[in-house]
């Protein structure tokens, strides 16, 4: 089955990533889209497509002009989360073993998440597992009406721990404990009142639009103001809000205001043109 969420109408350019389990690609423009390309397994993860996925984040990372990424799932659904073959090898693994996979596992999540770029997942079908975890770990997630979340790791006699920081950043530690302890199926309307996705989406031509708006943000945004803005979120979370932190974000501020970026965008808004960041790739 072919993606339903994919867009015939972006031309895109192949990175060195060539792994056949995650595809990576890119505009010139600087839009790019991490695919797991799993459709016969419903994307689910085993030690090499957690690899393939590192990889492809580590690219993102170190290349030069990349102002957005967006994460979905080749087939019926975005990632229906640890891949069953994997797990029931697991069993005879020896724990230093696992804790190797873990670590991988782990190692892949921060790479996603540290990425200095607006990160946005696309959900369809089902995201569970460690499927819902790389939508936690996103900066923002769009998903279908029809999709299906769920944190079952419980029900196997497992837990969520890979996954845990970035469930507990987006939903809050009571919620967390009430999806992990309980791994009950939810849906997307739930999804987004407990904060886990953005929006909502009739279908995958809504998606595909929804899209096309977060590109268009993305790129009336100053790259450089977006990643500041990702490590100020890291930098103040969990921080006391005392004469310490607000004399760490005066500098913030300072460093920021007297920054090429600041200079371009005041004199863009003065002479009523767009910054020479923007405006978004006609796609």
């Amino acid at each position: 089955m072919p993606n339903p969420i994919a867009d015939p109408f972006v031309e895109v350019v192949d990175t060195d990533v060539t792994s056949p389990l995650v595809r990576l690609n890119a505009t010139p423009e600087g839009v790019a889209t991490v695919t797991i390309n799993r459709p016969g397994s419903r994307n689910a993860l085993d030690f090499e497509v957690i690899g393939a996925l590192r990889e492809a984040f580590e690219t993102l990372a170190g290349a030069d002009g990349v102002r957005l990424v967006f994460l979905d799932g080749a087939g019926a659904s975005f990632s229906a989360g640890v891949d069953v073959d994997w797990m029931r090898a697991s069993a005879d693994h020896t724990q230093s073993d696992n804790r190797d996979d873990a670590l991988a596992a782990a190692v892949m999540f921060k790479h996603l998440h540290d990425l200095p770029v607006l990160t946005v997942a696309l959900v369809h079908g089902a995201a569970f597992g460690l499927g819902a975890g790389l939508v936690a770990a996103c900066d923002m997630a769009i998903t279908t009406a029809d999709a299906r979340f769920a944190f079952p790791e419980a029900r196997a006699g497992l837990v969520a721990a890979t996954i845990s920081p970035y469930v507990v950043a987006a939903v809050g530690p009571r919620r967390a404990r009430a999806l992990l302890a309980s791994a009950r199926t939810f849906d997307a309307d739930y999804a987004l009142s407990i904060g886990l996705v953005d929006e909502v989406v009739a279908d995958a031509s809504a998606l595909r639009l929804a899209k096309a708006a977060i590109i268009r943000d993305a790129f009336a945004c100053a790259p450089g103001a977006v990643a500041e803005a990702k490590r100020l979120v890291d930098r103040i979370s969990g921080r006391s809000h005392d004469h310490a932190l607000m004399d760490d974000l005066a500098h913030v501020v300072a460093r920021i205001r007297s920054g090429p970026e600041a200079h371009e965008g005041v004199a863009a808004a003065l002479e009523k043109r767009t910054p020479r960041w923007g405006p978004a790739p006609d796609l």
